[in-house]
């Protein structure tokens, strides 16, 4: 079956309902998705799938079809990514780091479809589970960048 992943046409052999994480990290050895629950709560494993913000650990390889699949591994290389990793260093976000990929992809997929959204906006998309805490800094860093200033919490 054939992946385009990060702007990349990728060959895998994988049952159609394997969940994407697994390929991501098994097949492609892509290991900056993270597993986390495998339930689609904690959102450690988001990825962008045709620009829209999925959980890889539920999300089967046959329901990606020809969409590009977006990674952690290429947020650096696209305009808004960069902003928020920027965001996220000038923060200090991660703690232990774990769920930081995942916190990442969802506030690049919520820049993307919305590049000014206001506080509220980042509260209700920003729910990706955080073991240290960190999501006055995650708040901070996407508001900064979505404009609303990096005091609003």
């Amino acid at each position: 079956m054939k992946l385009t992943v990060n702007g990349r046409v990728r060959e895998v052999d994988a049952a159609p309902d394997t969940p994407l994480l697994w390929v991501l990290r098994d097949n492609l050895e892509m290991t900056g998705t993270k597993y986390g629950c495998g339930l689609a709560q904690c959102g450690a494993c988001s990825v962008m799938v045709g620009g829209r913000l999925v959980r890889s650990c539920v999300t089967p390889l046959d329901s990606v079809g020809e969409a590009e699949v977006t990674t952690i591994e290429a947020i650096g290389t696209d305009p808004v990514g960069e902003k928020v990793v920027a965001a996220w260093v000038k923060h200090q976000v991660p703690q232990c780091g774990y769920c930081q990929s995942g916190q990442v992809m969802a506030a690049t997929a919520l820049l993307k479809a919305n590049s000014h959204p206001g506080p509220e906006d980042v509260e209700a998309a920003m729910v990706n589970l955080c073991r240290c805490g960190t999501y006055n800094f995650i708040k901070a860093a996407v508001n900064e960048v979505a404009g609303n200033g990096e005091d609003v919490l």
